[in-house]
């Protein structure tokens, strides 16, 4: 190294805290981490609450809007150049134009930042100027967080795990016909890594469709620009007694190894850590309807996924020099327009159940907790009707596979989640006292008046928790 790079090192350091004391003194940036499995529902929430941050008409839950500290909110060229923008646009019209359909979900980190000109509050308020106030919002899918644990685990023992977890899926015949006719002890060829990284990936889309969350390594379901990279031509495979090097089991051993230094910490680094408040989006719904099985598989990957946080307040100072901690954390479970709303608290507390030792961890290190259901756009309406003389709380809505009206009744929740989550803990095939099943509903065509954004449930609740306090 020479003394030109020393000088450029201790340079960007210098700029770097020079940035993070302007940011904290004058125009300060609250950095909110969006994540959740697939299909969870990421790129509609951010869609939504930034259209609705902007045009505040139907929040009145946010309590700075509400107060009317809020002056204005606009968006603002994001700060990082190396990292995609937000399609906000493309999205919002995607959900709100004449014919309606949901976005194109998460595929790979993102960002947007919206800016907030805020009218100080308190006794002083009066002496006090208006501030600018930054939300950089950093949406990225969850499945690379299940990526953190591999950090801690070699390849053999990842390949013992993995092998073991799928052996009694269906889906993942194939693969572990495949795995068990290679011999890992050969020497290696790129055209068998290349079948049974197929094979293995393959499995995991399969997988993901059946209602499993434990798909990793997540960048095999989204790899973007890495498709193809040896660090994502490996798969999980049993350990030979003897493993001579440039054998098939070394150079997946180096492969997988290069994936965890390559791909996970960067991501880790890079924006992760960076993280000053999250919400974790929950398709709880989803994984009832699938069974016990797949009902387990989220309870264990979102503790998995929670486990990577670093909860904790975020003193200015502290967080120059030793990184932002996760000050604040909500746990929503989404869609909950599919339910009718004498059932919220029900799926809430479903929800707190099933991520409580994860909540706990949180609370202990001191940051901010909260559940709540939401539905960041709203795509039914609720009516009662009566059946064989039972009145029964439906919702209403455009069925998104046929695109006919229907009202649908999807059965009750147990107000006792233990009914859901002791059968999943135990390995139940089904559940033993009901059946829960889950319609997937199109966005209803909506028309926006000036001032209000996109119809929602408690989304205005969740910004206030969120970043009600940083207004």
């Amino acid at each position: 190294m020479g003394i030109g790079d020393i000088a450029d090192g201790i340079f960007r350091q210098v700029e770097a805290l020079n940035d993070g004391v302007s940011e904290a003194l004058f125009e300060p940036v609250v950095r909110l981490g969006v994540t959740g499995l697939s299909r969870a529902g990421k790129t509609v929430f951010i869609t939504s609450l930034v259209a609705n941050l902007l045009d505040r008409g139907r929040m009145p839950g946010l309590m700075p809007a509400a107060e009317g500290r809020i002056l204005t909110a606009f968006l603002q060229p994001q700060p990082d150049d190396t990292v995609p923008r937000f399609d906000y646009e493309a999205h919002l019209a995607a959900m709100t134009g004449p014919n309606p359909r949901w976005p194109e979900s998460t595929r790979a980190v993102s960002m947007l930042r919206v800016s907030f000109r805020v009218r100080p509050g308190g006794l002083l308020s009066g002496l006090r100027s208006p501030r600018t106030v930054h939300l950089d919002i950093v949406d990225y899918p969850g499945e690379w967080l299940l990526d953190l644990e591999l950090l801690d685990v070699d390849y053999a023992t990842w390949s013992a795990r993995t092998l073991e977890r799928i052996a009694a899926r269906p889906m993942a015949a194939a693969f572990l016909a495949a795995a068990a006719g290679a011999d890992a002890g050969a020497g290696f060829e790129e055209a068998t890594a290349k079948t049974l990284a197929a094979a293995f990936t393959g499995y995991l889309h399969a997988a993901r469709d059946a209602g499993f969350a434990d798909c990793t390594p997540g960048r095999f379901i989204l790899p973007g620009e890495m498709a193809g990279s040896p660090a994502l031509t490996f798969a999980p495979l049993a350990k030979p007694e003897v493993t001579p090097r440039k054998s098939l089991w070394r150079e997946m051993e180096r492969r997988f190894e290069a994936y965890k230094s390559r791909v996970v910490k960067p991501f880790f680094h890079d924006h992760f850590a960076r993280i000053d408040r999250q919400v974790v989006l929950v398709d709880a719904l989803e994984a009832i309807n699938a069974g016990p099985a797949a009902f387990e598989d989220l309870r264990r990957a979102m503790a998995e996924i929670l486990a990577a946080f670093r909860p904790g307040r975020n003193a200015w100072l502290t967080s120059l020099f030793f990184g932002r901690r996760v000050e604040k954390i909500l746990f929503a479970a989404t869609k909950a327009d599919h339910l009718h709303h004498s059932q919220h608290p029900r799926l809430t507390a479903i929800v707190g159940a099933m991520l409580r030792d994860a909540v706990d961890r949180a609370n202990f290190a001191g940051a901010g907790t909260a559940a709540m259901s939401i539905a960041a756009l709203r795509a039914t309406t609720e009516e009662t009707l009566d059946h064989e003389g039972r009145a029964l709380d439906c919702v209403r809505g455009t069925l998104e596979a046929s695109g006919k009206t229907a009202a649908f009744y999807p059965g009750e929740l147990p107000e006792d989640p233990m009914r859901l989550i002791a059968p999943a803990r135990e390995g139940a095939e089904r559940w033993l006292d009901a059946d829960y099943r889950v319609m997937r509903f199109a966005p209803a065509e909506i028309s926006l008046k000036p001032g209000d954004g996109p119809p929602h449930i408690r989304l205005d609740r969740a910004a206030d928790f969120l970043i009600g306090d940083r207004l």
